[in-house]
């Protein structure tokens, strides 16, 4: 990373304060604008809405059914609940420390460079899966109508159309946003329309009922809470507008405003969509295992709709949700960024196209990663699902320690602000990593010993662990 007084780099005590009412230019933390500030919050907000994806929940809708015994909008509520304080915790940091890094910057800078290293590593499972999981679970439904096709040449091809569309550049991926992002809120709008006319026609015995939020034999909070970590799962995404605050024109207020936007937006998605779905189910509080869990929705789909109905939710609905991956992938190859170029990664990857103004390294490092994950892991969702949780979740815990740490430093007043909220958000991760499957612990453990080793092994190579800062 370049120092921008030149000379070494060096890790100060305390982070550079900004006047009072503004946010801190990059040239205070010891770095260059190179990225393009081209978003607005507008954009800002299509991308994170297009990276959670409004129709999200339809490819766990099974396996959520299944965990909360037919309560499946009930789960996305307390989700909302849970992710609102990270929300929080994010908008708090991203504001004092405006840099592409997220997770990593954050904890860096509060807990240390070896923290922010382990903070950045594993968010990074998160980040690198992420891409997959979406090509996973799109080829899934496309396989699903098409099966004389393998589900590995769909995820092949949207790797590769994911990859040269960032490749262009944020403006086009943030166009490509727009567009794809569209035809999900028509698709959404039409479900709800063509669902309740067929609830007003009492179809496959539905009507309207509050049991998919409340059934008085059912323990509501043990099941809530259980599956919560796929709750979770459906909302990951808003944290990765962090990652653009280098290229928001509006800096790091409309990050803040558009993290928090696109997650109660989104969550008012799933809520509307999961409540419906589950209204033509009511007879049941489980599905039977393999395609039925697997492709409950797109079969829901069919039923209110027929035919034509589950294909249109099934193909152009997963052509649309891809987007996801588009800006899963921009989010991925900008946290590559943020950490090479402080020496966490090698420096290499902090590469900027001299043109395009893309880190164009890590964007081929994230594709290759993502093709051969697709591969290996387009028969295996739910481990999947697992890991992109432990990943995601163990950076969460580190972002709410970081918040409290931090403004302890600065002696924040704001204790409900800086220290309730993040401690809060801090028992909901942690009890839902807690209760995480054990073969997402055990690979998400081995991956924290990877990260061990690498940096180990920049340690040794002489890579600076301290963090740039301005003279």
């Amino acid at each position: 990373m370049k120092n921008v007084s030149g000379g070494a780099p060096r890790l100060s005590a305390q982070p550079p304060r900004a006047p009072a009412g503004s946010t801190p230019s990059l040239e205070q933390f010891g770095y260059k604008q190179e990225l393009r500030r081209a978003l607005t919050l507008f954009d800002l907000l299509i991308y994170g809405l297009s990276i959670i994806g409004p129709f999200s929940p339809v490819s766990v809708f099974g396996i959520v059914f299944n965990m909360s015994h037919g309560m499946v909008p009930l789960v996305y509520l307390f989700g909302l609940l849970a992710m609102v304080f990270t929300a929080l915790s994010y908008m708090a940091m991203t504001r004092e420390f405006p840099l592409a890094g997220s997770v990593y910057t954050y904890a860096a800078r509060a807990l240390g460079p070896t923290i922010g290293f382990f903070a950045g590593w594993a968010i990074l499972l998160d980040y690198l899966l992420l891409p997959t999981l979406i090509y996973v679970a799109c080829s899934i439904s496309l396989h699903s109508v098409l099966p004389g096709i393998p589900s590995v040449v769909w995820v092949i091809g949207q790797l590769v159309l994911a990859t040269a569309l960032n490749f262009t550049g944020i403006e086009a991926t943030a166009r490509a946003n727009w567009i794809m992002l569209g035809l999900q809120m028509l698709l959404f709008l039409a479900f709800l329309a063509i669902g309740a006319v067929a609830l007003a026609h009492h179809v496959d015995g539905a009507h309207l009922s509050f049991a998919p939020f409340y059934r008085p034999s059912e323990p509501i909070f043990r099941l809530g809470f259980g599956a919560l970590s796929l709750a979770a799962l459906s909302f990951l995404g808003f944290d990765a507008i962090s990652t653009l605050s280098e290229e928001s024109r509006d800096g790091a207020r409309a990050v803040s405003r558009a993290t928090m936007w696109s997650l109660c937006l989104c969550a008012a998605f799933f809520v509307a969509e999961t409540w419906l779905a589950s209204l033509f189910v009511l007879d049941r509080t489980s599905l039977p295992p393999g395609d039925a869990t697997n492709a409950a929705f797109y079969d829901i789909a069919g039923v209110i709709g027929g035919g034509w109905f589950k294909f249109v939710v099934a193909v152009p609905g997963a052509m649309c949700a891809w987007v996801g991956s588009l800006a899963a992938q921009a989010a991925t190859m900008r946290l590559i960024f943020g950490m090479a170029r402080d020496g966490k990664l090698p420096r290499a990857l902090a590469h900027v196209h001299p043109t395009r103004d893309i880190p164009d390294r890590a964007l081929l490092v994230t594709a290759a990663v993502a093709l051969v994950l697709g591969i290996v892991m387009v028969s295996r969702f739910e481990l999947l699902t697992s890991l992109v949780n432990f990943g995601a979740l163990l950076g969460f815990l580190l972002l709410h320690v970081s918040v409290i740490v931090h403004f302890r430093r600065e002696r924040s007043r704001n204790w409900l602000r800086h220290l309730v909220v993040p401690a809060i958000g801090f028992g909901v991760i942690g009890y839902v990593l807690w209760n995480a499957e054990a073969d997402a612990k055990v690979a998400g453990l081995c991956w924290l010993g990877v990260g061990a080793l690498v940096l180990t092994a920049l340690r040794l190579r002489n890579q600076a662990t301290a963090l740039p800062d301005a003279r």
